[in-house]
C-alpha cells in the first residue's frame, strides 16, 4: 500500500512557517504513516506547472497553508486552491485549511471546511507555535489514518473512467512506479540559519513596539466593552510606557513595561516606576535554527509561560495577562472584592 503524499499549497512568503510545519510532520514520516511535497522539490529540468499539476491531482492529502498572500495570489487560489476543493468533493483528497496569518479566510470557498489549529486561530496568534503545529499535525495524522481505512484511490484528472481501458491503467501504473522510483532523495533538507545580534536587538525593540500598541488596543476595547472600566495608556519615553485600568474612578491595576535594564530584556513590573532594576515578569530573545523568538523568566503565577518559544503575539499575551489577571480572578470570585 502506497503512502498517501501530503501536498503543500503555499505562497512562498509563507515558506519559513512551511518548513516549521514539515519539522512538526516528521514523526509521521519517520512510522511510515505519510510522505510530504511541495515545489522545493522539484529537479532540475523537471517542468514546474506539469509537476505541480501531477501532484495537486494526485496527492491524497492537501494543506491549504493561508495567509494573506495566500488569498492574494492567483495561482495558489484561483488554481490550486480550486482544483484542491474539486478532489476534495470527489472524495479523492482531504483537504485541510491550515491559518498561518489573520485574514479574512472564512469567506473563501474553504471556510467551509473544519481549519487548524484549534478554531481557525491563526498560526502566528499562538503564544507557542510548535504547539500550534502540532495541532495540526495531530489532524494531519487523523485525515491519513482515514484515508488509509478507506483505501480510496485517487481518479486521473479529466479522465473518465470509461475511457481508461486496461492498457492504459496498465501503463498509467508501470510510469507512475517508475517515477516514483526516479530521482530518490531526503526530505531533511533545511539547513540551519544564522541570527546575529542585531537581528535579535532588532527583534527585540520590534517587539516592544508591538507590545506596547497591543496593550494600547487593549485597554481602548476593555473601555469599551465594559462601561464600569477605563483604560490609560501613557507612553513615557522609547523605552518605557505605562498601562492602568480603572473601575468607577478607582485604579484597580496598574504596570509599567520598559525595554532593556539589567537583564536587556523586555520587562514588566507592577505600579508606575521608572526604576529599570525591579520587574514581575521579564522576556529574553532566543533563537534555534530555524527562527528567532522570546522566552518568559516564568516568575508570574498568571499565564506562566516558561520554556515556551513565544511570538510576538504571545509574549503579548502574556504581558497583558499580569494586568488583567487579577481582575479577572477577582471577578470569579465576588466576596475578594
Amino acid at each position: 500500500m502506497t503512502l498517501p503524499t501530503v501536498f503543500f499549497s503555499y505562497c512562498h512568503t509563507d515558506e519559513d512557517l512551511r518548513d516549521q510545519l514539515e519539522k512538526q510532520l516528521s514523526m509521521l514520516r519517520r512510522q511510515g504513516i505519510i510522505e510530504t511535497w511541495h515545489d522545493r522539490r522539484i529537479n532540475a529540468g523537471q517542468e514546474i506547472d506539469k509537476t505541480i499539476d501531477e501532484h495537486i491531482n494526485s496527492d491524497e492529502i492537501i494543506l491549504l497553508l493561508v495567509s494573506p498572500d495566500f488569498i492574494a495570489s492567483d495561482y495558489c487560489y484561483d488554481k490550486e486552491m480550486t482544483r484542491a476543493l474539486e478532489r476534495h468533493e470527489l472524495g479523492e483528497a482531504t483537504v485541510i485549511p491550515v491559518i498561518l496569518r489573520a485574514c479574512d479566510w472564512h469567506h473563501a470557498p474553504f471556510g467551509k471546511l473544519m481549519a487548524t489549529p484549534k478554531d481557525g486561530k491563526p498560526v502566528k496568534k499562538w503564544a507557542d507555535i510548535d504547539e500550534a503545529f502540532l495541532d495540526v499535525a495531530q489532524a494531519v495524522r487523523a485525515a491519513a489514518r482515514q484515508r488509509a481505512a478507506k483505501q480510496i484511490k485517487p481518479v486521473a484528472f479529466n479522465k473518465p473512467l470509461a475511457q481508461a481501458s486496461p492498457v492504459t491503467a496498465g501503463t498509467a501504473s508501470t510510469e507512475s512506479s517508475a517515477q516514483g522510483k526516479h530521482g530518490p532523495r531526503s526530505s531533511n533538507l533545511r539547513l540551519a540559519k544564522a541570527f546575529t545580534q542585531r537581528d535579535k536587538d532588532k527583534f527585540k525593540a520590534e517587539t516592544f513596539e508591538y507590545i506596547a500598541k497591543h496593550f494600547e488596543n487593549s485597554l481602548d476595547e476593555l473601555q469599551e466593552r465594559n462601561p464600569a472600566y477605563e483604560g490609560s495608556f501613557r507612553r513615557i519615553d522609547a523605552n518605557r510606557f505605562f498601562s492602568t485600568i480603572y473601575h468607577e474612578g478607582n485604579d484597580v491595576a496598574r504596570a509599567t513595561i520598559y525595554l532593556g535594564g539589567m537583564l536587556g530584556g523586555i520587562n514588566y513590573i507592577q505600579g508606575e516606576t521608572l526604576d529599570s532594576n525591579s520587574y514581575n515578569e521579564s522576556l529574553s530573545v532566543d533563537c534555534d535554527d530555524q527562527s528567532l523568538f522570546l522566552t518568559s523568566m516564568g516568575m508570574s503565577a498568571y499565564g506562566s509561560s516558561r520554556g515556551q518559544k513565544l511570538t510576538q503575539e504571545g509574549a503579548a499575551e502574556l504581558l497583558w495577562e499580569q494586568l488583567i489577571g487579577p481582575l479577572q480572578s477577582r471577578s470569579n470570585h465576588p466576596h475578594r472584592r
